[in-house]
């Protein structure tokens, strides 16, 4: 079953209410009969919505894959980060077996190609010193870092010594492209917002303020328009609005 997109739905009845508005001014300004504007601005305003629709549903469409793409990425680097060194070690040579790559490991060290490859899968982006520490270690023997992101500073030290990283994305892209991407992970589900929550920031106190200056520039803006019913209404529904929250909102 197709999931409900509802940020394109909410965008199009947006763009839609909004079209239905600029179009019954211009009609009222044009001394259109009132049954003949309304009717003229519902039926042109649905029909730029249907074609909206679909013009911003390939948007959406993308926007949504870029995004799941960056969570189940998220998803991954968490993992690494929190799983042990070995199991590690484990999936990532499963990967590169599956890649067509000469991989091996020996105890704690993963090779490729006779190359170390060291995972140091962190919460921060690994250190100049993380790096320092492995070129003493290593010394004129080559390696290759698997981590999630570089310092900038480690990253021109390893260029420096002629050494490489394989960093977040190209470990990822490594595990999608195998198919080899752990089924469970460590806290695989990253926390979504919520109507709650959403509902939660939106009656936030803090706001009240930014609704009370919409509300009242609206409320002036009437004085100087040809319609001032819609300015009025809206007006009137902000103040309300921010009343309410600064009252019963949350701290």
């Amino acid at each position: 079953m197709k999931k409900f997109d509802l940020p394109l739905v909410t965008d199009t009845l947006f763009y839609t209410a909004a079209a239905w508005l600029v179009l019954v001014g211009i009609f009222r300004w044009l001394r259109m009969q009132t049954w003949v504007c309304f009717t003229a601005a519902t039926l042109l305003a649905l029909a730029l919505g249907v074609i909206l629709f679909f013009l911003l549903g390939a948007k959406h469409r993308k926007r949504a894959l870029g995004k799941k793409q960056r969570e189940d990425r998220e998803k991954l680097m968490l993992h690494l980060a929190l799983e042990r060194d070995e199991r590690v070690r484990a999936a990532l040579l499963e990967a590169l077996l599956a890649d067509g790559q000469n991989a091996h490991c020996e105890r704690d060290a993963l090779a490729v190609d006779g190359t170390p490859l060291i995972p140091i899968f962190t919460m921060q982006p690994v250190s100049a010193d993380a790096v320092a520490h492995l070129l003493k270690e290593y010394g004129e023997q080559p390696f290759r870092i698997a981590c999630n992101a570089l310092t900038p500073e480690a990253e021109k030290l390893l260029c420096a010594f002629s050494r490489s990283a394989m960093t977040g994305d190209e470990v990822y892209a490594l595990f999608e492209r195998t198919r080899t991407t752990p089924e469970k992970m460590i806290c695989g589900e990253i926390p979504r917002k919520t109507v709650c929550t959403a509902a939660r920031r939106a009656f936030s106190r803090r706001n009240a303020y930014p609704f009370f200056v919409s509300g009242a520039g609206l409320m002036v803006m009437s004085l100087f328009v040809l319609f001032p019913v819609y300015y009025l209404i809206s007006g009137s529904i902000l103040l309300a609005a921010a009343i309410l929250i600064r009252a019963f909102g949350y701290a």
